[in-house]
């Protein structure tokens, strides 16, 4: 009973989903169209993580552009923004999105890259995240940048790739380009998962008239500013022209979301589904809003749906389902969702799967299987908030089970 109570007393932190939409390391799959850089705190949501930093009062370099196009496998444009990855050592960042054409161009010396290259070139820094710091110094494979031009050694084992999750993309090699002779790097192919059923591209952009999508492409500029109110204006009209448009909805929603309007987000998260019920987006910020409300059995239909129609490409929402079974005391199902985030989880971005795993372990008597967990977590995460306080929890475990050892 004493370490039950233990548990229930360290997984209080654990269950705060506040740092959630916070998640380390790499972008992880369920990345949404709205301006946003992987990594960067959120307005509070699953699939959107927060905004690029404003690079207008840097001073002026040289700069490196890069440029290319998007497209689908038929030969189209992805109808929607697609996100921009630069992958330097494994770890990837975000630079860049594509417009409504599929074009997409970055400049490798703006603030938001140099910060992307210091994160990239930290080993084992999980946690860190050199855009939310506004870091300006870089360090890739032993070359420094501090605010001057990044030079081409920098560029060694980097790559570009397009982000979308339920798609894969082909990659372009950065390394030994002359972007000021060649910017223009080529095409990105997106090719689409056969077993994944549902999108995080609404197929009813391709149809929205055109009026709707210069609404839509000035509020998403808007949007990457965190001008919230004008991006907002130009979301409701291009809605308002197509009712369809389950991308605006959803982009809407984001921007309500941003400045604490969660009723107004929950209703255009329910109009992207009704316009699209295979768009994937909308479940993972209703399920966001609705665990800060802690209405567990909520997050469980809504990680549920999103997992039904995606279940490869958002380990986070393995993690809220985990944590919403543990609030609803179903700590078998907590388990096997923990389990499976994990098992979506290979390079560790969601540490706190590992932390809910050893607390619904030990409330089933598997402590040593949740000591292990606890460990990993403090191992994937040694600088989080609840840190110390876990130590503590897993110090009081580990007591209660050297007895056993000391029979063995």
């Amino acid at each position: 009973m004493a370490t039950h109570f233990l548990i229930r007393g360290a997984l209080g932190l654990a269950l705060s989903l506040t740092g959630f939409a916070q998640h380390p390391g790499p972008p992880g799959p369920g990345t949404g169209t709205g301006g946003s850089i992987p990594g960067a705190p959120s307005p509070g949501g699953m699939t959107r993580p927060g905004t690029l930093p404003d690079a207008g009062t840097l001073e002026q370099q040289q700069p490196q552009i890069v440029m290319g196009k998007v497209i689908l496998e038929d030969g189209t444009p992805p109808p929607d923004p697609v996100l921009i990855q630069m992958v330097c050592n494994g770890t990837p960042r975000a630079i860049a999105y594509t417009d409504l054409r599929g074009h997409f161009s970055a400049d490798l010396n703006n603030r938001v890259s140099r910060a992307m290259f210091a994160d990239a070139s930290e080993p084992g820094n999980g946690t860190a995240d050199a855009i939310a710091r506004g870091t300006d110094t870089a360090t890739v494979n032993g070359v420094q940048s501090t605010g001057s031009t990044l030079r081409q050694q920098n560029l060694m084992s980097c790559e570009l790739r397009a982000y979308q999750p339920g798609f894969r993309s082909e990659a372009i090699q950065l390394t030994n380009r002359s972007f000021l002779e060649k910017p223009d790097v080529g095409v990105l192919v997106l090719r689409r998962l056969s077993k994944v059923e549902g999108l995080t591209i609404s197929a009813t952009s391709a149809l929205a008239p055109a009026d709707a999508k210069k609404a839509f492409e000035k509020a998403h500029k808007d949007e990457l500013k965190d001008k919230w109110p004008e991006a907002q204006r130009e979301f409701e009209k291009a809605v308002a022209i197509y009712p369809k448009y389950a991308t605006a909805w959803y982009e809407l929603g984001n921007v309500q979301q941003a400045q604490h309007d969660l009723d107004g987000a929950r209703l255009s998260y329910g109009k992207a589904l009704e316009a699209d019920p295979k768009f994937v987006n909308p479940y993972g910020q209703l399920a966001a809003i609705a665990a800060g409300e802690k209405k567990w059995r909520e997050v469980v239909d809504d990680t549920a749906h999103l997992l039904q129609l995606d279940p490869v490409d958002f380990p986070q929402a393995w993690l809220y389902n985990a944590v919403a079974h543990f609030g609803l005391r179903d700590w078998d199902a907590a388990a096997k969702s923990a389990r499976e985030g994990l098992s979506r989880d290979p390079d560790h971005r969601f540490p706190k799967l590992s932390q809910v795993l050893g607390g619904a372990l030990a409330m089933e008597n598997d402590y040593p299987g949740s000591v292990q967990n606890l460990r990993d977590y403090l191992r994937y995460a040694p600088d989080a908030g609840d840190a110390e306080q876990v130590r503590k929890q897993l110090a009081q475990l580990e007591k209660v089970l050297e007895p056993q050892a000391d029979k063995q």
